[in-house]
């Protein structure tokens, strides 16, 4: 993916589902699994340069992670009634079952869990 080449969010989606709908085969996980998804490689691909990279792993839980070349950390913040933005990691918050951030060398990693209960 480029910076801030968003239609990359679209197609990112398409994998997810995809990949979701031979696991689940769809429903509600899907649903929020591909929300969260989305708000995760929006927030890189507008924030981060050169792009990101996203990873889906299925098990007894879904894993996603998308890592970027960005330093600093993202940070929950309350978004304001007319702001388009400031809405994303709060979602993951909410709707996660897990969800972490994790520096790797020049970048980091956002990651959510979903599926088989609390981590």
């Amino acid at each position: 993916m480029r910076h801030a080449d968003l239609r990359a969010v679209g197609e990112v989606r398409r994998e997810l589902r995809q990949l979701l709908s031979r696991w689940t085969g769809g429903g509600e996980l899907t649903e929020v699994a591909t929300l969260l998804t989305s708000e995760l490689v929006t927030n890189a691909l507008v924030h981060a340069e050169g792009g990101a990279v996203v990873t889906a792993r299925v098990g007894d839980r879904l894993r996603v992670e998308v890592r970027d070349c960005a330093s600093g950390r993202p940070e929950v913040r309350a978004a304001t009634a007319d702001g388009t933005s400031g809405r994303g990691l709060m979602l993951v918050r909410s709707l996660a079952d897990a969800w972490g951030i994790r520096t790797e060398g020049l970048g980091k990693c956002v990651w959510f869990e979903l599926g088989g209960g609390p981590a």
